[in-house]
């Protein structure tokens, strides 16, 4: 749940976590990073979202190893998944994952100004898409960490590309 909803927003803000036990506290290490997750989960019926059964909160405390530098994140998000369905721990991953579609995402619009585009009738948008996300998931998988420098690589000479997909 992001501000730009912002009776959504103050409604959970508004909720009892002081209240509410923390429900889950995982660790995670990588990318020079240390990263810890508390989450607490609370049922709701009357939220301004259409189906909610459930508010997160989830706090991210991340401390780069090198720098030293701290950093404190708050999440908010709504689910129509009720308790039975969708455990604190559960919902925490569900998020995790979330957040790399994100980067999908960025990726696509930094790369290739996707939210710039035209093309708006039709299935076009989710064509091209597609496309966008084949050429990221190969250069992905041909171990590119940069995409926009994989790209131009692979623009500069046509038979590159059929060399990336094992077509030559």
């Amino acid at each position: 749940m992001k501000g730009n909803q912002k009776k959504l927003h103050n409604q959970l803000k508004s909720l009892p976590w002081k209240q509410i036990r923390l429900q889950g506290r995982p660790r995670d290490t990588g990318h020079g990073r240390g990263e810890i997750r508390r989450i607490k989960v609370c049922t709701v019926n009357s939220l301004l979202f259409p189906g909610a059964r459930q508010a997160v909160q989830l706090k991210r405390r991340r401390v780069d190893r090198k720098a030293g530098k701290v950093s404190i994140k708050s999440v908010d998000a709504v689910t129509s998944l009720p308790a039975e369905q969708a455990t604190p721990a559960e919902l925490a991953r569900l998020i995790r994952s979330h957040r790399k579609i994100e980067a999908l995402h960025h990726v696509r619009d930094v790369t290739f100004a996707e939210d710039a585009s035209q093309l708006q009738t039709g299935s076009a948008p989710r064509a091209i898409a597609t496309c966008r996300n084949f050429a990221i998931g190969a250069l992905r998988l041909a171990g590119k960490s940069s995409i926009a420098a994989g790209l131009r690589h692979n623009d500069r000479d046509a038979s590159r590309p059929l060399a990336l997909l094992g077509l030559t």
